[in-house]
């Protein structure tokens, strides 16, 4: 019995067989969460693994929990090719597959199941189908250059974290593409690149890097932020304390905490933009405060004031955290072989359909006589409408997606469902959200905003106001989904938690993303992504010296958006069934800490030999035995071919202006509209309201 069926309903992905082939760590991912949602997956294991730097099998316990083992050969071709004409997914990656075992029968797949490919470069561009490890397309997509200090050398993340981002939007994929077939019979193919995930998650490097191509940019900045200030790890008495103050209200308060505040005096710190240009006078100011306290004492003081901060939580075996305890986020399973392990739990708390924790670790072909006989038992059911009436729709046309968000998680997870195809109404306070005035910007819109929020509309409304309220009730009337990323709690003062909008609502899906979570033992406590990733695991393990350092890529935000798409696809998926909406509670520290899993149990944290060496100004990713791979700038990044080819990013027209607007990692069915940039505030205020009345 799943989770799901044990509290009276059906689990979402309920039904859905998955083949598994691909040799990549995001195949398997992805292969995780549609198991997390309820499908059935068959977990395709060669009879020798290896030959692949950085492959799956590395970890293949934790890989294969909660999936069906097999063992294939040679021999085995005609079970595989059986296998994937029952299957309603396939999971391949077609670029590493053949140096694994990559059954020919898998290339010519059945009409009506769902092929998802991930791999490096994706189909198109002079790299297409050459294979690369998650460390060489960190060289090569700028994430490498982008980690470790100005005056130090580009540093590798330890944890192949681009794979496993890529495997989550690999699931998200398939869950759309799922609703596709099931809302017009078409079967889409479904393209994720690493390289491809790689740049789209450079979004803080690429505002500069975009707006003035021609001007040198910085690239590494320790555990500093290229948009705000101050935004560091600072050294306490007994370690070190995560500080993000992302707007000029937090400077304010942090400010008078110090007692660095009197009026007028620090008037060229006023605002975020001088801060960023004079970090270092703002760390030292900050520095000299909390290294006379404790860790305890400055995390007490400044969450008071609701200003983000944390201390850095270890990586001893698996993340030592109490609010991961608090939220079960830390599990013990138990290998073939009798070893004890831990393992994750499930990130994606769903209140009617939970997702369910993957604990069974089979043996080696354990579940072949099963899978023998389901290859011999009836295909899945056709979709329920012809192919014919697909038409050039998109998978996601015809839901209405509400955003309440701010910064990145919220706003990353509603664009890339919008490029899908889904309606985005982004709701601001009238004066925006602080995010619009970040540097750079042009016609006083921010680049990052803009690109943000490609493809929504936006209203400009005053919930605190009784007009505002019913608007935004009516709003939440006609909507199937609302997103949003404020503190836990912060809507349900003001009479729109998802208890609220589901009496209003009951199909509604309701998706709240925070730092960490709504139920926690840090009860209202802000968190930014460099605060989450110091507290979930994820900044212990790359290191200069004794100083914790941050992914160059804000991969906390990023990772929350990603998961944000799987859950509302799943819970969408569930309504289908059910015909209910539901609650999701996101925890981002749930999610990163998922996310360090291939560094638990003892497990190695980079791939041995590898190491990035100079060679006059350039340098370069050395992996003994293979070409070395240059390490590219952002600004690089930008113009390589391989990213003009795939059509990463590009300028379009809005406000009198032209703006960058990127590209989804998430490909489905051969690719998208262009995106066209975000709206200016309370653009489409008129036209809503209009539909509205």
């Amino acid at each position: 019995m799943t989770a799901a069926t044990a509290q009276g309903g059906r689990a979402p992905l309920e039904g859905v067989r998955v083949l598994e082939a691909g040799a990549r760590i995001g195949a398997s991912v992805a292969g995780s969460l549609l198991a997390q949602l309820g499908a059935t997956v068959v977990f395709v294991e060669a009879a020798e693994t290896g030959g692949f730097a950085q492959p799956k099998w590395g970890w293949r316990d934790q890989f294969a929990a909660g999936k069906q083992s097999l063992v294939t050969g040679t021999a085995d071709a005609g079970l595989v090719a059986q296998l994937a004409a029952k299957s309603d997914v396939i999971l391949l990656s077609s670029d590493v597959d053949a140096l694994a075992f990559g059954p020919a029968a898998l290339m010519q797949p059945p009409p009506s199941a769902i092929v998802c490919d991930v791999t490096a470069f994706g189909s198109s561009g002079p790299l297409a189908g050459k294979p690369a490890t998650d460390a060489e397309i960190q060289a090569m997509a700028g994430v490498m250059d982008a980690t470790g200090v100005p005056d130090g050398p580009p540093m590798a993340l330890a944890l192949p974290l681009i794979e496993q981002l890529a495997g989550v939007y690999a699931a998200a994929g398939v869950l759309a593409a799922l609703r596709q077939r099931r809302e017009s019979g078409a079967a889409p193919p479904i393209e994720i690149a690493l390289y491809d995930v790689a740049f789209s998650a450079m979004t803080s490097f690429l505002a500069p890097a975009l707006s003035e191509p021609e001007r040198d940019q910085p690239s590494r900045v320790g555990n500093r932020h290229t948009m705000a200030a101050p935004w560091n790890v600072y050294r306490a008495q007994d370690g070190w304390v995560l500080l993000c103050a992302g707007n000029d209200d937090q400077w304010a308060k942090l400010c008078e905490l110090i007692g660095q505040q009197e009026q007028g005096q620090f008037p060229h710190l006023a605002r975020n933009a001088d801060r960023v240009a004079h970090a270092d006078e703002v760390d030292a100011l900050v520095q000299a405060w909390i290294e006379q306290r404790s860790i305890a004492q400055c995390v007490a003081r400044l969450s008071t004031l609701g200003i983000p901060c944390g201390p850095v939580t270890p990586l001893d075996g698996f993340p030592r955290e109490a609010n991961l305890e608090h939220r079960g986020m830390i599990l013990q399973a138990e290998t073939p072989d009798g070893r004890g392990i831990a393992l994750p739990a499930s990130a994606l708390r769903m209140s009617a359909s939970p997702g369910i924790s993957l604990l069974r670790v089979p043996a080696r072909d354990a579940d072949r006589a099963a899978i023998v006989a389901a290859s011999r038992g009836p295909a899945s059911p056709a979709p329920a409408k012809p192919a014919a009436t697909a038409g050039g729709r998109l998978p996601l046309a015809g839901l209405r997606v509400v955003e309440i968000g701010h910064y990145t998680t919220a706003p990353v997870a509603t664009r890339l469902l919008a490029a899908l195809g889904a309606e985005v109404i982004k709701v601001e306070p009238p004066e925006g959200e602080a995010v619009r005035r970040w540097p750079p910007a042009r016609n006083g819109q921010g680049i990052f905003f803009t690109f943000q929020n490609a493809d929504k509309r936006s209203l400009a409304l005053d919930m605190a106001s009784a007009e505002g309220a019913a608007t935004l009730k009516r709003l939440v009337g006609t909507a199937d989904v609302v997103v949003e990323n404020l503190r836990p709690g912060a809507l349900a003062r003001k009479g729109f938690g998802p208890s609220d909008l589901l009496a209003l609502n009951p199909r509604l899906v309701y998706c709240s993303i925070s730092g960490f979570g709504a139920d926690s033992l840090y009860e209202g406590r802000p968190a930014f992504d460099t605060v989450i990733q110091a507290m979930s695991g994820m900044m212990a393990i790359t290191r200069i010296g004794d100083m914790p350092l941050k992914t160059g890529p804000s991969l906390a935000d990023v990772m929350g958006a990603a998961f944000g798409m799987v859950a509302i696809l799943g819970a969408l998926q569930h309504r289908e069934s059910s015909g209910r909406g539901q609650a999701i509670d996101l925890s981002m520290q749930d999610i990163c800490a998922w996310a360090t899993q291939t560094g638990w149990n003892g497990a190695a944290t980079a791939v041995p030999g590898t190491e990035v060496v100079r060679r006059g100004e350039q340098f370069f990713l050395h992996v003994p035995g293979s070409q070395d791979v240059p390490v590219m700038s952002t600004r690089e990044v930008v113009r390589q071919p391989q990213t003009q080819a795939r059509g990463l990013w590009a300028w379009a027209p809005a406000n009198d202006t032209e703006y960058p607007v990127l590209a989804s990692p998430v490909r489905i069915g051969g690719g998208a509209p262009e995106p066209r940039p975000g709206p200016a505030l309370g653009n489409d205020n008129e036209s809503i309201l209009r539909e509205l009345a």
